[in-house]
């Protein structure tokens, strides 16, 4: 079998290991690389310049928590995200190296390793550098929305499908995990400015005294650690859509600034006095009661009218549990083909689980349980196993199964005793129910009460 032409960089402390893939990688790579510590690494990959790295998952003596790997992990994917890496692990390291994976390595190889195994993983992994290599980038898009069957989702899409291709601004509400982001985009997608990427920012992400930079920009100068000019997210997104996540994290304190911006289309860098006009569509979302926060002045009333032109809510995945085996095959397509794995389908046994889950933590919840379990898995099925799913998250058997309603049913009928019992006094009826009042202003709108 000739040889790949390949680089391969071997990062190993162990004298043994590195002695005998040596002999072995240079029989099926063009060249290789071996060294003893990581923390030459970043000096070798600039020399060296390989397409795999074979990464060990623990370095420090007398320490065996594979942080080591997964720190340096993230280096390699932040300064050399064109470069595929594969994990060196101990057995008892596998659910580390899993982690690894979710955080961008192309696989992992157990210890001691079987050379077939070895030889075929990092061909795939340079496979897939040469494939990327030829497309010319390693970015992946944004995933695609999935509708269902389910009514709730069908009206959805209808509105979507109306309001995508105007330059309306748009509110995306729902509880966490249900895929706002994901919605977002394919409103993007499908509207008139989709011809350039949607600018993406997570509001909670931004402290306070950083907001009107990141948002606004700044000129060289504006404060001390301003050496440049910085373009803020509202300029970068002139001529497409500007997606704010988790909008009601945003400071009372920054409201009224952002309120101004939406106004007057027109933005002024920190620092400077020019107004710089803008054009762009806004998309907002949020898991928050809107109404309750401006009802209890932790939400600028007129900045929430600026942006619920038009709502759009999520159901959360217990709304619809018809969906949960669609998105899970979905998921183990998706997942077998990025870490290269044999699952093809779920068990009986495994649907039966997934059926049982309550979910709480709606799609991203599932999403994440299936790519474990794929990575997890060994055969064409995965098993209820490979998912973990602990007996705590399971609804009961003698619960009443999400579908039938009732226990939004009891749920309301508590809350409308409640407010009896305390004559809509809502602070007492939230305590007595050991809930948030947003949360309860927020049952009292579901349930129209």
């Amino acid at each position: 079998m000739p040889k790949l032409k390949s680089k391969i960089l071997v990062v190993d402390d162990n004298a043994g290991i590195r002695s005998a893939l040596k002999i072995l990688l240079p029989m099926r790579f063009a060249e290789v690389e071996l060294i003893a510590s990581p923390k030459v690494l970043m000096e070798t990959m600039r020399t060296f310049k390989p397409d795999v790295v074979l990464l060990d998952m623990n370095f420090e003596a007398d320490i065996n928590t594979g942080n080591e790997g997964l720190f340096w992990l993230s280096e390699l994917k932040r300064d050399f995200p064109e470069v595929e890496v594969v994990l060196f692990t101990a057995y008892a390291d596998i659910a580390l190296a899993v982690e690894g994976m979710k955080r961008g390595a192309f696989d992992f190889v157990v210890k001691p390793w079987d050379n077939p195994k070895l030889l075929a993983t990092l061909e795939e992994a340079c496979k897939k550098h040469r494939n990327a290599a030829a497309k010319g980038t390693s970015a992946n898009p944004p995933p695609a929305m999935q509708w269902g069957k389910s009514k709730v989702m069908k009206q959805l899409r209808e509105m979507v499908e109306k309001v995508a291709p105007t330059e309306a601004t748009l509110l995306i509400t729902g509880e966490n995990g249900t895929g706002k982001d994901v919605l977002a985009n394919e409103i993007h997608r499908l509207s008139l400015r989709a011809t350039k990427p949607m600018v993406s920012v997570d509001i909670g992400a931004i402290t306070e005294t950083l907001f009107e930079s990141e948002m606004f920009g700044h000129v060289k100068g504006a404060f001390t650690d301003a050496h440049a000019d910085h373009i803020g997210k509202f300029e970068q997104a002139q001529g497409t859509t500007l997606f704010l996540d988790e909008i009601g994290n945003i400071p009372l304190s920054e409201q009224a600034k952002l309120l101004r911006v939406i106004q007057n289309r027109s933005i002024t860098r920190v620092g400077d006095t020019k107004s710089i006009p803008i054009d762009i569509r806004l998309i907002c979302a949020t898991n928050m009661y809107l109404p309750a926060m401006v009802k209890e002045g932790r939400f600028r009333e007129d900045l929430f009218y600026r942006i619920n032109t038009v709502v759009l809510n999520l159901p959360p995945l217990r709304k619809r549990p018809d969906e949960i085996v669609s998105l899970s095959e979905l998921f183990i397509k998706q997942y077998a083909e990025k870490y290269h794995r044999k699952a093809q389908g779920l068990s009986e046994e495994a649907l039966n689980l997934l059926k049982r889950c309550r979910w709480s933590g709606n799609i991203r919840e599932l999403q994440g349980c299936i790519e474990k379990a794929v990575i997890y898995s060994e055969t064409e099925l995965v098993r209820a196993a490979d998912l973990q799913i602990r007996a705590s998250e399971l609804m009961d058997e003698k619960e009443p199964k999400p579908q039938n309603q009732t226990l939004e049913s009891a749920e309301e009928q508590v809350i409308r005793n409640a407010m009896k019992t305390y004559n809509g006094n809502l602070t007492l009826v939230a305590k007595a129910l050991n809930i948030s009042r947003p949360t309860l202003y927020s049952r009292l709108k579901k349930y129209g009460i």
